[in-house]
């Protein structure tokens, strides 16, 4: 069953003095594109999280994020009350102003603030992980809920280019008769004698030119490698997307060979059908 690219997973973790947010969402993309935002002490777990990323959902322009909210007395930012009464004092020489508005204005100046790096708790980061399995299984989740929508329309829109094709089938004979008459008639209307078996072979020559069985019976087979493929274990836009390719391949030349204006109509619909095919692939992994 195809997958789409589009996607979103979130799992949230309460711990005694912190809850922990993570989130992924994901958009189409040509290869794996990820951003990961995580607090500092975090980063040193970075390169594990963006293989598991990756392994599990392999393309996509993917953007994760581990947001850390305080609950508790537990913090790393401290004031540096020497360095914020130095700053009053000094505040204090330039303009008389009361407490408060001295205090308000000393905290904003640098290195009032300071953040002490704390060391991962592994047995924190043990359910942390876990955590982020959850969100990867979500976006997973609703990945694959998305694909079963396109795998509808696809499938959808390949019955509706199998009936135009029935149709091109249908009305290919009459076309070629009508290569026929004309021919006859452009050459009846020169008024000259031709030599009939001559006129034959080179009538024979000219229709096979016009010919689009291979055409036919080579979409047919596209049509139902596409179907094939959809409906495989894998997810592979890729591949579909050749095959989408090599469906057009034939359209174009059915389309180029008819000289039949109700064979052209059929085939810019099969031509619109296509197109739309092809844009919704674009999100397929």
């Amino acid at each position: 069953m195809i997958q789409s690219m589009t996607g979103y997973g979130k799992s949230v973790l309460q711990l005694p003095t912190k809850k922990i947010s993570i989130e992924l969402k994901s958009l189409n993309s040509k290869s794996l594109d990820l951003n990961a935002r995580m607090p500092s002490m975090y980063r040193a777990k970075e390169l594990g999280i963006r293989k598991l990323i990756a392994n599990s959902l392999v393309r996509g322009k993917v953007d994760f994020s581990l947001f850390v909210e305080i609950t508790g007395e537990d913090t790393s930012s401290k004031i540096n009350q020497t360095v914020v009464k130095e700053y009053i004092k000094q505040l204090k020489e330039v303009v008389d102003g009361d407490a408060t508005e001295l205090l308000k204005m000393a905290i904003r100046m640098p290195d009032a603030i300071t953040t002490e790096r704390d060391d991962i708790d592994e047995g924190e980061w043990t359910l942390i992980s876990e955590e982020i399995d959850k969100a990867i299984a979500n976006i997973v989740e609703y990945r694959k809920d998305e694909g079963a929508t396109l795998n509808q329309d696809f499938t959808e829109r390949v019955a509706t280019l199998k009936r135009l094709l029935e149709e091109v089938i249908a009305i290919d004979p009459e076309r070629i008769d009508g290569v026929r008459a004309r021919l006859e008639k452009g050459v009846s209307d020169l008024k000259e004698k031709v030599d009939e078996n001559r006129f034959e072979q080179e009538l024979v020559y000219y229709i096979e030119k016009f010919d689009i069985t291979e055409e036919k019976v080579r979409l047919d087979n596209h049509l139902e490698y596409f179907i094939k493929t959809l409906n495989s274990d894998d997810s592979n836009g890729k591949k579909l997307g050749f095959i989408s390719q090599e469906m057009g391949r034939e359209i174009n030349t059915i389309g180029s060979k008819s000289n039949y204006a109700p064979m052209q109509k059929l085939v810019v619909q099969m031509k619109d059908e296509l197109e739309k095919i092809k844009e919704q692939l674009l999100n397929v992994l």
